[in-house]
């Protein structure tokens, strides 16, 4: 018998973390931080709904943070077994968990400043450098398509994903006891586009009994995603944010889509499609992991256009706190690409403090917004914004170029489970918002019968055999609601009503308007209406 647990990606796109349990022991299929709203982001911070201590390994598919960010906490709360991934993933990580231990420390050390201020208890990170250091002693690379053995039974190997350097989707065979074969599983994880320019088109195997399939894009068609349509449509938000004392602000994943970047803007200096900007990578972590990409170049499709661009003049890393702070005062237009890709932490949301309430600045986001992030809330067009406690108004244009995400779309995602088939059993579609599951599902209708494709919430169990799968009762409540994740929250709702009142007090006519508004809100806070 063999059961899933969804703890993470199930009903929104982050947090990913599948666990298995078998007769011989469990295992998980990544383990990522969550992001978003404070409502799931808070969920980092709580215990694990299952004891780290009986878990006898991870299989990791990716570094990304939402797949790899809370493995220091696994190891922090006893986790002792291997952390199986690829080479490559094994060495971002080892920049991208010590990143963001850092960032951590420093984030909760500025809270902690403020809590006290207001007489409010001071929190501890999630986890810290030394976590991180025990955790990184763990990993146990293997190579795509090698089989390696996470427990007993349990046999598991790694096939190229197309998502970033390293990525990969996971084939998991299990034993069944009394059965003729094993159980044939197959993760996704997150599925790179067509026309990625460092990576491949995702591989896997077909002829699988279940299948658990990303979703991020379910309900999306992208229009020509070539190399030459991308760096068309860069060229062109380049030269309309163009202006003599302003900047474009890139918002991005440092790893992979950061590299993508500065491979096109690169390409297209040199063709003189753009003139020579100054284009500065503020992520001391974009940094080091551009060193990795660099020792991996000979295994990336386009290595040698990276190498080329890494050596351009224009181009500057800021390590130091004092380099990225000298960006504040730099003259006439540049380009900052900064983490990260959707503005919820690190240095980008100190340029935002600085450039978005000037009209000369433009934003452009280039990958996928979480709903709840502030990158997302960006992108829906507000007109106001609070970062790190303070209140801007949004005056720099916001623009998308969705052309670099890192995930296939709606088509790509049909045709890649259409060539997995015959999948005997189910589909468990995850790592979407509501429309986009529901997307990913209607597009399967004539692939996969309605009845077997599953969408589970978060916490949700299922037992899996080779005649079907059997959702599980709960063992105990979900930690979030189905209508909980991929939502706004209280912590929304609350950031914006005080936006809202400071422009009703800024539009009011005079002092007595202002004082009928702050009436009406004293009474409704004292339940008198």
């Amino acid at each position: 018998m063999v059961k899933v647990h969804f703890h993470g990606a199930a009903g929104g796109v982050t947090g990913s973390c599948f666990r298995f349990e078998t007769g011989q022991g469990a295992f998980l299929v990544d383990c990522g931080m969550f992001q978003g709203s404070k409502t799931e982001k808070e969920l980092n911070y709580r215990d694990f709904p299952f004891d780290p201590r009986e878990l006898a390994a991870v299989v990791l598919s990716h570094a990304h943070i939402d797949h790899s960010g809370l493995l220091p906490k696994l190891v922090r709360q006893g986790f002792k077994g291997a952390i199986h991934a690829t080479p490559a993933t094994a060495d971002l990580c080892g920049v991208m968990l010590p990143d963001s231990a850092y960032i951590q420390e420093i984030e909760v050390e500025q809270l902690n400043r403020r809590n006290a201020h207001r007489h409010r208890p001071p929190l501890q990170p999630i986890y810290t450098a030394a976590d991180v250091a025990a955790c990184l002693k763990l990993f146990r690379p293997a190579p795509y398509c090698d089989w390696f053995t996470p427990l007993p039974g349990v046999r598991a190997r790694f096939w190229n994903a197309g998502h970033m350097l390293g990525s990969a989707s996971v084939e998991i065979e299990l034993a069944e006891p009394g059965g003729d074969r094993p159980l044939r599983l197959l993760v996704s994880a997150d599925l790179g586009p067509d026309f990625k320019l460092l990576q491949p088109d995702p591989q896997a195997p077909a002829g699988l009994d279940h299948v658990i399939c990303e979703s991020t894009y379910g309900d999306t068609d992208r229009p020509d995603a070539s190399p030459e349509t991308r760096r068309a449509l860069l060229r062109d938000e380049v030269l309309a944010a163009m202006h003599g004392n302003g900047a474009l602000l890139i918002p991005s994943f440092a790893v992979e889509r950061a590299q993508e970047l500065i491979t096109d803007l690169t390409l297209l200096a040199a063709r003189k499609e753009l003139p020579r900007i100054p284009v500065y990578v503020d992520s001391p972590l974009a940094a080091r992991a551009t060193q990795v990409f660099a020792r991996h170049a000979r295994d990336l499709e386009g290595g040698r256009l990276l190498t080329e661009a890494l050596a351009s003049h224009h181009l500057r890393f800021t390590e130091t706190v004092e380099q990225s702070r000298a960006l504040d005062r730099v003259q006439g237009f540049h380009i900052v690409i900064a983490a990260s890709g959707m503005c919820e932490a690190g240095r980008i949301r100190h340029r935002l403090k600085n450039w978005i309430w000037r009209d000369e600045a433009t934003v452009l986001l280039t990958g996928y917004q979480a709903e709840g992030t502030l990158g997302r809330i960006l992108l829906d067009g507000a007109p106001a914004v609070r970062i790190q406690g303070e209140e801007f108004a949004v005056r720099a244009r916001i623009r998308s170029l969705d052309l670099y995400s890192g995930h296939a779309d709606g088509p790509e995602l049909a045709q890649w489970l259409r060539e997995r088939m015959p999948i005997a059993q189910n589909v468990f579609l995850v790592h979407g918002e509501p429309r986009a599951l529901a997307g990913l599902a209607a597009r399967l209708d004539g692939i996969v019968a309605p009845e077997r494709v599953v969408i589970p919430a978060l916490d949700d169990g299922a037992e899996l055999t080779l005649a079907g799968a059997r959702m599980l009762a709960p063992a105990a409540p979900p930690r979030l609601e189905r209508d909980q994740t991929a939502r706004l929250d209280w912590h929304n709702d609350a950031a914006q009503l005080i936006l809202d009142i400071h422009a009703a007090l800024d539009a009011a006519a005079d002092e007595k308007a202002r004082a009928v508004i702050l009436r009406r809100l004293r009474r409704g806070l004292e339940g008198e209406g």
